[in-house]
């Protein structure tokens, strides 16, 4: 198996659906300027609360991608 190194950056999705569209979005966005993501590892999460209920989720990422090929 070859080995392979990887660099990773923080991101924050953010969704008025939940943390797995929050967590989504912050990939897509990310797989535009990024090539070979490879894992993602969530650091925060928070939300907006209004009359009761979360009317905002926001999710913190790492997301790994490899240098090598």
């Amino acid at each position: 198996m070859p080995s392979h190194t990887y660099k990773h950056i923080e991101v924050t999705g953010s969704s008025t659906e939940g943390t797995d569209d929050a967590i989504r979005t912050a990939i897509r966005e990310a797989s535009k300027t990024l090539d070979h993501l490879h894992w993602y590892e969530v650091t925060d999460s928070r939300g907006f609360i209004e009359d009761g209920e979360v009317k905002h989720w926001q999710v913190t990422l790492k997301i790994g991608f490899r240098l090598n090929r």
